[in-house]
């Protein structure tokens, strides 16, 4: 590749990622996919900014009062759960909670459900009590549980909001999880063997076939790489200015500054188009499936897109880039551009959502 002159007008994350690039080497989406692998790429944090990203989920309070809350950091994009937890009311029915959050986590609102109201009419209910008496009304609510597909659509479908049934449900997941691990212990009735079946996506047992990406998406090159976690936390360079049309998980500020986000770094002259696409499909993250030597993209509520095929040597790249994952909870990050010397058309940083939620 040759080598590139940085104006002072380049983005942060333009810096980063065409500095990691240049240090790589691509594999090629080609029906042959038999090029060169990529290189897992640990870069330094020598690239300094003075762009301040947004706070993180980690500083979001408990579930608060809707009269308690600081209105100015809630979104319109609402996460809605409706879900039985482990927890026995009187040693008999199951506890059934309604929880619904704001993507950035700052909003977390708890209604328990009688356990014989559990019904759409019931959460339509409870949902628009919540938007009348809010401050900042949502546009959008997103619900990953495919189990509850038909309750929580048919509850939404007679309010004025998008519903979109999808697992870009960060903040959510992330509540559920200081809930299963901080509140419904310390709860009388609480039965550690209810938990771990949540439903996620479609179906309970995962036996979807990856569908291949339509040739005029297909990006012509992918790479593996590393940003720094700092980059995406406050005081570092990358936020909602310089991600085209993507999106930011929140960030846990409990994780370690000094690791580093793996991601794929897509490379194609329709990054504008593959970029829309995938804004529109609620792209929620990237899997590498070792086993069947596959680079699958995850999006919806449990769509599946086969994206590029792994030699022996992409695999072990991919091995590396699915233990980061594990090593932050899920964090990766999806970044699709025309070639190295572009900004991103789209940057997602994503999170997968745990199963036994």
């Amino acid at each position: 590749m040759n080598a590139i002159n940085w104006s002072t007008s380049c983005s942060p994350l333009k810096v980063l990622l065409c500095t990691l690039l240049l240090s790589c080497v691509t594999i090629r989406s080609s029906s042959a996919f038999n090029t060169p692998p990529s290189a897992a790429v640990r870069h330094s944090n020598s690239v300094q900014s003075s762009i301040i990203t947004a706070s993180s989920l980690s500083s979001a309070s408990p579930e608060t009062a809707v009269n308690e809350l600081n209105w100015d950091k809630v979104t319109d994009e609402w996460e809605l759960d409706c879900y039985s937890r482990p927890v026995l009311v009187d040693g008999k029915k199951k506890l059934w909670e309604i929880l619904l959050t704001d993507s950035s986590g700052n909003m977390r609102i708890q209604r328990v459900l009688p356990s014989n109201k559990v019904n759409s009419r019931e959460v339509r209910r409870v949902v628009e009590e919540i938007i009348d008496n809010s401050e900042v009304k949502p546009s959008t609510i997103r619900f990953f549980r495919g189990a509850m597909f038909n309750m929580i659509n048919i509850a939404l479908s007679e309010i004025d909001v998008v519903a979109r049934p999808s697992r870009c449900t960060f903040a959510l997941a992330q509540w559920i999880e200081e809930r299963n691990r901080d509140v419904y212990p310390k709860m009388d009735g609480y039965r550690p063997t209810m938990g771990g079946v949540g439903g996620i996506g479609g179906t309970f047992l995962d036996i979807r076939t990856a569908v291949k990406l339509p040739d005029a998406l297909r990006g012509e090159k992918y790479a593996f790489v590393g940003l720094p976690l700092a980059e995406f936390m406050e005081g570092g360079g990358i936020d909602a200015s310089n991600i085209g049309v993507g999106r930011l998980a929140p960030v846990d500020n409990t994780l370690p500054a000094d690791s580093f986000v793996q991601g794929v770094v897509i490379l194609t002259p329709r990054a504008k188009a593959l970029a829309s696409w995938l804004a529109g499909t609620e792209v929620a993250g990237l899997k590498a499936d070792l086993r069947k030597r596959e680079l699958v993209m995850e999006t919806d509520i449990d769509n599946q897109y086969l994206m590029a095929k792994l030699n022996d040597e992409q695999r072990r790249e991919a091995a590396v880039y699915e233990e980061g994952k594990d090593a932050l909870g899920g964090l990766h990050f999806i970044s699709v551009q025309k070639d190295e010397d572009d900004d991103p058309a789209g940057f997602w940083l994503l999170r997968e959502i745990p199963v036994n939620l």
